[in-house]
């Protein structure tokens, strides 16, 4: 406690000193905002890339949702046109079946 006093008379008697002191402070503290300055801009690019990565992501996603959509549209489409194809060649089997039936229809009548 002693020393203390001592030290803070010295310090009070020798205004150089104090000068010394004052700017050792300013120093310390200038570094160390620049240090927080330094800290701050290197949390806020870190926050900007994960921010970044994550709208990439999140458009490769969007993308990928859109392409699977459009195949199941075209997979559809062709399915819808595959039953209209079986259903017209179902309808065109129907008739020839209905023609050869009149036809053999027509030659019993006949006699033959």
């Amino acid at each position: 406690m002693k020393a203390q006093i001592e030290r803070a008379r010295g310090i009070a008697e020798d205004p150089a000193r104090l000068r010394r002191i004052e700017a050792r402070s300013e120093i310390i503290a200038a570094r160390n905002i620049r240090v927080a300055e330094r800290e701050r801009v290197r949390r806020e690019a870190i926050a900007r890339e994960a921010a970044e990565r994550a709208a990439a992501e999140a458009a490769e996603a969007a993308a990928q949702a859109a392409r699977k959509a459009e195949e199941e549209v075209r997979e559809a489409r062709r399915v819808e046109q595959a039953r209209r194809d079986a259903a017209a060649a179902a309808q065109r089997e129907e008739a020839l079946l209905a023609i050869r039936r009149a036809g053999r229809k027509k030659k019993k009548r006949k006699g033959h």
